[in-house]
């Protein structure tokens, strides 16, 4: 099997690095190597990954100062070459403040910090990273955030529905996606959404912490199955 050539992306304060790097190299025997932030160089690499943590201590906004980072101009230029991008919770944040996906972040609606398991389901199976599911397939993922709370205005709600941009809504067991199921507050109950070009995704629940069966969960295998399946 042809294998990938991934980065994973490291700010000062991320802490799910290691986490991504570990099932990328140990549960799916990929190329994989840690990019630190203050890197331009990212020739020879299929698929780039930011992935969770507090990049910068979350000051500012979460993704604030990290969207600064040296990395980030190379990692711009890779998802205009249409090369894929993976943003996981923070990274989710990053991307959005680099422009990389509509929309920005506000606190959980109920305030707090949010550990715990979580329904979700694939709306659109059309894409790099969701090719492996099926449409409304439910999977139960993690997440971890105190600014998860994704929203977009009426214009840019209208522009990723007409679009079909949203990867990911959160639901409940059975796949209804409403305020009940919604952990956060998030815009149309969206946990992950593409860009134009669905190469970038940000998607705020944590699939590497569900692609093994001893972690609990395999609801998050699938997002890198998919990427291996196209790239």
């Amino acid at each position: 099997m042809k294998k990938i050539n991934f980065g994973v992306v490291v700010f000062p304060g991320t802490n799910c690095d290691k986490d991504t790097f570990w099932v990328l190299d140990k549960v799916f025997h990929q190329n994989v190597r840690a990019v630190w932030h203050t890197e331009s160089d990212l020739e020879g690499l299929d698929v780039l990954v930011l992935p969770g943590g507090f990049s910068y201590g979350d000051y500012l906004r979460s993704g604030a100062i990290a969207r600064f980072s040296p990395v980030m101009k190379a990692l711009v230029k890779h998802a205009q070459k249409g090369k894929a991008v993976l943003g996981i919770c923070n990274g989710f944040q990053i991307l959005a403040e680099a422009g990389l996906i509509k929309g920005a972040f506000l606190r959980n609606k109920g305030v707090h910090f949010l550990c715990r398991e979580q329904n979700i389901k694939a709306l659109n199976k059309n894409s790099i990273f969701t090719n492996q599911y099926q449409k409304d397939e439910v999977a139960q993922v993690p997440i971890a955030h105190g600014e998860g709370n994704y929203f977009l205005n009426q214009d840019d709600l209208k522009y990723t529905l007409d679009n079909e941009l949203i990867a990911f809504q959160y639901c409940d067991e059975n796949g209804l996606a409403d305020e009940s199921s919604n952990p956060n507050g998030s815009t149309y109950h969206i946990a992950g959404v593409f860009n134009k070009e669905k190469n970038v995704l940000g998607i705020m629940p944590h699939p590497e912490r569900a692609s093994e069966a001893e972690m609990g969960s395999i609801g998050g295998k699938k997002v890198f199955e998919s990427i291996m399946a196209r790239i």
